[in-house]
């Protein structure tokens, strides 16, 4: 006689076993079944669950899709609730879990790597997105800031500069640290000052 494994009722248990959470600070919005959007801030993932802050709270099993900055669109039920948010699954294909990790993994080290005692480094969407890049080569080309803090900058443009090579955004010097969906992302070679980042990545 083959008795129930109580385990296979707890998928979430599994997923946190299977994949270790990261520490990450993402924003994003999300849907639920009710088609309310709102918008949202990651505080840990996994390729197999994440946890967020949230105005919006659905109710366990509710079916959630989240859309995330550097991540991109994921999905999932909601698992647990917890202070002001909840947990979920990300359902994924073995091919997208290795990419998500690939991705958690270079988003926790950019943020141990920025500034690992506190979250000063918040990552902003300036008035102006519209930037001039300079190339090593001096080619310069028009590009636009999807978001940027004070020690990188996402940035979406047709042409992707090599990965390590040295850039200048405006004023800025820089280094390609990593490609994107719509582009690459940058990290800055020195810190920047919050009350003249914008001018200085936009300057011409």
């Amino acid at each position: 006689m083959a008795f129930p494994q109580k385990k296979q009722t707890l998928p979430a248990s599994q997923e946190r076993r299977r994949f270790q959470r990261v520490k990450v600070h993402l924003l994003g919005r999300y849907m639920l079944p009710d088609r309310r959007e709102f918008p949202c801030q990651i505080i840990n993932m996994s390729p197999g669950g994440l946890a967020l802050l949230a105005p919006g709270i659905g109710n366990v099993g509710d079916r959630v899709i989240a859309y995330l900055d550097h991540i991109g669109r994921v999905e999932g039920r909601i698992t647990r609730i917890i202070d002001n948010g909840f947990a979920m699954t990300v359902g994924a294909t073995a091919r997208k879990r290795d990419k998500l990790a690939a991705q958690l993994t270079w988003l926790a080290n950019r943020d141990i790597l920025n500034l690992p005692e506190d979250r000063r480094h918040d990552r902003i969407v300036p008035r102006n997105p519209i930037a001039m890049l300079t190339l090593e080569d001096g080619t310069k080309m028009t590009c636009r800031i999807i978001d940027m803090s004070l020690s990188g900058a996402a940035i979406a443009a047709e042409n992707r500069p090599p990965l390590k090579s040295m850039v200048m955004l405006g004023k800025v010097q820089a280094r390609v640290v990593r490609n994107l969906e719509e582009g690459f992302a940058l990290e800055f070679v020195h810190e920047q000052m919050a009350e003249t980042l914008e001018e200085s990545v936009t300057a011409r």
